[in-house]
């Protein structure tokens, strides 16, 4: 009779302790913030997609590093620390290892691994960027308000990579009843899809409305645009005025002291406000340009607005503008887009609310190097009771199909070190297909973005690398290498 003790793997037992720790005494409730006075708004809620819950413990942590205030900054951090623990790992496991032989085997395979790991952490960038997972939005529960984006861009912008029945999709998706496309310095294309929605040829929810983005001393937002001019070559006072005569509105982009020109300079052409929060990159503006603008608006009666800044990829989408409009759904387009025009035109604040997507504490672009673990930590504190659930769920499956597998001698011949290259292969396959299918679309838009070209290239070459590289240390492991 055997009377030895069974060994407890305590990992899943601590890992489970742990999420409940963080989850229950030191929860952080998400929510929906008014950008301008910082207060908490009730009437929006939050949704979480099932899909999401039922995968919490494979899609949320990237959904919580893609919302990261300095999400790619952020993940280069994460890379650094994964090699941190990697080469930690293995210089512990070396010492562990009894005779030199062997030791220098390990050391061998660890730094054959080195590439793939590095691969992975790519590949899952790329999934982040790229790949539109089911991520949180909001809820509007206010009866008289709407949700509208005042800066997006397709892949008829030179840096978008979104088709406009997509980028339609998306906001969609996240809860917008209403949008501006602003493509860089043309809107043809988008009247054109403006034109087929107010020809019923799709759905009028969420509404397309035409703008565009012009790039003179600064990035001006012009929007509500029905005619087709060209903005090539332009002063600035000139497409102001051509903005003016076709009913629009101008919203000042990204703006930054010192960058181009002056608050003053283009409060004295006419604009009609300046984007208070722009997400494109960061989360948030430097607090100082925040509240430089935010004083400046204030004083001289312009309007602040939120620029989510859309392009088809990055950060997941934070920012909503909130517009008061009674009888919102019983308007016809033409009055919807009125109705809009006029908040940003007459500069009513008190009609407009920037909505912010809040799930951590601020903190400010400075001593990022530890904030990946913070960030870890801060992931387990929001989850609710299902998201927890579903965390116990898949760790007591995965534990307990471990488990068996270890008593398999099939699984003696699936080691790490084998299944290491096996996923390279896999992610390589990945990253080529999604290449293949972004060169498929370059022909379409030729004349406009640039990104289908540049991405797909990229993809390509570190696909087919990474394909040889998998490839190559596959081959060695499982048929070269004598156990």
């Amino acid at each position: 009779m055997n009377l030895k003790p069974k060994k407890l793997n305590y990992f899943p037992v601590a890992l489970i302790a742990f999420l409940l720790f963080a989850s229950i005494l030191f929860h952080y409730s998400i929510h929906f913030e008014n950008a301008l006075t910082k207060e908490t708004l009730s009437a929006f809620g939050l949704h979480i997609p099932f899909l999401r819950i039922i995968f919490e413990p494979f899609l949320g942590i990237l959904l919580f590093f893609n919302s990261s205030l300095y999400a790619l900054t952020e993940f280069i951090y994460v890379l650094c620390w994964l090699l941190i623990l990697f080469i930690g790992y293995s210089l512990v496991k070396s010492i562990q290892i009894k005779g030199g032989q062997l030791r220098k085997r390990f050391l061998l395979r660890q730094l054959a691994n080195l590439p793939l790991i590095i691969g992975l952490w790519f590949v899952v960038l790329i999934i982040m960027i790229f790949i539109p997972l089911p991520n949180n939005t909001i809820v509007n529960n206010s009866a008289n308000t709407i949700l509208v984006n005042t800066h997006s861009h397709t892949e008829y912008s030179h840096d978008g990579l979104i088709s406009q029945e997509n980028l339609w999709k998306w906001h969609k998706r996240n809860g917008f009843d209403a949008f501006f496309i602003t493509e860089h310095n043309n809107h043809h294309k988008t009247l054109e899809f403006v034109q087929a929605q107010r020809e019923q040829k799709f759905s009028g929810q969420p509404l397309v409305m035409c703008g565009e983005e012009f790039s003179g001393s600064n990035h001006l937002s012009l929007l509500g645009l029905k005619e087709n001019f060209s903005t090539k070559g332009c002063a600035d006072s000139t497409v102001i005025a051509f903005t003016r005569a076709d009913n629009g509105a101008v919203i000042v982009n990204h703006w930054f002291d010192g960058e181009r020109k002056t608050l003053e300079y283009y409060k004295n052409l006419g604009v009609d406000g300046f984007e208070i929060e722009n997400s494109a990159t960061d989360r948030f503006y430097d607090r100082k340009v925040y509240q430089k603008i935010k004083n400046f608006c204030e004083g001289n009666y312009l309007i602040m607005n939120g620029g989510l800044d859309f392009h088809g990829y990055g950060n997941v989408c934070s920012i909503w503008n909130a517009m008061e409009i009674p009888g919102w759904r019983n308007l016809d387009p033409v009055s919807k887009e009125e109705a809009i025009l006029n908040i940003i035109k007459t500069r009513d604040q008190n009609k407009l609310k920037v909505v912010l997507y809040i799930d951590r504490p601020y903190y400010a672009k400075k001593n990022l190097f530890f904030r990946p673990l913070l960030t870890f930590v801060n992931y387990f504190r929001t989850l609710n009771f299902y998201q927890v659930l579903s965390w116990i769920v898949w760790i007591t499956c995965v534990s307990v199909i471990s488990k068996m597998l270890s008593k398999n001698p099939i699984s003696k011949q699936l080691s790490i070190q084998r299944l290491v290259p096996l996923l390279g292969l896999l992610l390589a396959i990945f990253l080529l297909g999604l290449g293949l299918i972004y060169f498929f679309r370059i022909r379409q838009v030729e004349n406009f973005t640039k990104m289908y070209k540049e991405y797909s290239a990229l993809l390509f070459y570190v696909g087919s690398a990474m394909l040889v590289y998998a490839g190559f240390v596959a081959f060695y492991r499982f048929f070269k290498q004598k156990e």
